[in-house]
């Protein structure tokens, strides 16, 4: 079994899609992206308004609900792009093709490549391959 989060996925699904942990991976660090921009975009917002709270004074509640509006509209934002890497990632790694409207350099080479200077393969990661 693999785990998925919380969940676990049965072994035969997992042997289908062997990119799956990368995938979750990437899912993973999206989501973190999306809560610390919603925590910081609210921060900063709260801070800005407080510093010009001198020329337009206005209660409290208003000041917390546009900083949570405005962090929350940044996290979707950050959630929904890097969301959208890990989709693209996802199907490159399934496919071995690249989404249509996406460029080679924006994903990662699955394929072993061969240093010019001493002949040896490597993979996406740098190993050597034999």
């Amino acid at each position: 079994m693999v785990n998925v989060g919380l969940s676990r996925v049965d072994d035969a699904v997992a042997a289908k899609h062997p990119a799956l942990p990368e995938y979750v991976a990437c899912q993973s660090r999206a989501f973190v992206k999306g809560m610390s921009a919603l925590v910081a975009g609210t921060g900063v917002v709260l801070v800005l308004q407080n510093m010009i709270s001198k020329r337009w004074p206005y209660a409290l509640q208003w000041k917390m609900l546009l900083s949570v509006v405005a962090g929350s509209i940044a996290g979707y934002a950050v959630t929904k792009t890097e969301t959208q890497k890990c989709s693209n990632l996802w199907i490159y790694l399934e496919t071995g093709q690249f989404p249509q409207g996406e460029t080679r350099e924006k994903l990662p080479s699955p394929e072993p490549t061969e240093d010019a200077e001493s002949r040896v393969k490597r993979n996406k990661y740098g190993d050597e391959v034999e």
